[in-house]
């Protein structure tokens, strides 16, 4: 049975499967985020912007189209290497821990769709938190698009079967010690598989709290892809921007 032998993150966002899984996500539905986070940041052609947990970086290829120097970033060596290969002078990708320090300071950070939490540590996700913080320049902002945390364990689906490219995925969630824990077996190339999603629960407070303890200054609070306000029990997403 292939079990994750180290950090979930490092082992299920690694593998060919975790992309067959979610391959149907709404592409559109990204673009808007983009196109409203790129108007609202106001950011000047060629500028240096940041794709933090960038996977195969289709986002960060977007975000270049539209005119800005883009560096995508993720701890998956796999998905850097399928990145590595729309490269051009302004676009470029490489592995990095989000808890660590970029060299390079940045005009926008952006950590998308829910790329944030990973660790079991509070420590680590406030280091990733400050870690974005530092990295930008003096009139730098950032942005994390996190789960609404609230709606999520509300609307909370305990199981669930997904068919896609032959393999069928057997998905289980549940909110459990301050997680939102996924737990997805499938069969597939001759063996059973079976990985677990933790995601901390953070809800605005948390991340407040984090940005207070950091001298991080929290400016505006998003609730959707369309940036309208955010309510705790409505909203499907909750974005935030930082300096």
């Amino acid at each position: 049975m292939s079990k994750e032998s180290k950090a979930w993150y490092a082992s299920w966002f690694d593998t060919e499967y975790y992309h067959t899984l979610y391959k149907d996500r709404d592409y559109e539905e990204a673009q808007l985020l983009i196109d409203n986070l790129s108007h609202y940041l106001n950011l000047s052609e060629n500028a240096k912007v940041l794709d933090l947990a960038c996977g195969k970086g289709r986002h960060s290829i977007y975000l270049n189209q539209l005119g800005y120097n883009v560096t995508g970033v993720d701890l998956s060596e796999n998905s850097i290497n399928t990145a590595k290969k729309y490269e051009n002078d302004t676009l470029h990708f490489e592995v990095h821990d989000m808890r660590e320090e970029l060299t390079e300071k940045y005009d926008a950070i952006l950590n998308l769709f829910t790329s944030f939490g990973y660790f079991a540590d509070e420590a680590d996700n406030a280091k990733a938190l400050k870690a974005i913080h530092n990295s930008l320049n003096e009139y730098g902002l950032a942005v994390v698009d996190f789960m609404n945390v609230d709606k999520v364990i509300d609307n909370l689906v305990a199981e669930e079967t997904k068919n896609v490219d032959g393999i069928t995925f057997n998905i289980k969630r549940k909110y459990e010690n301050g997680f939102i824990v996924k737990n997805i077996q499938f069969q597939a190339d001759g063996q059973q598989h079976d990985y677990t999603e933790k995601v901390k629960a953070l809800r605005l407070e948390d991340f407040e709290k984090m940005m207070n303890d950091n001298d991080i200054y929290l400016l505006d609070v998003f609730g959707d892809y369309k940036l309208r306000k955010f309510y705790k029990k409505e909203s499907d997403r909750l974005i935030m921007i930082f300096k």
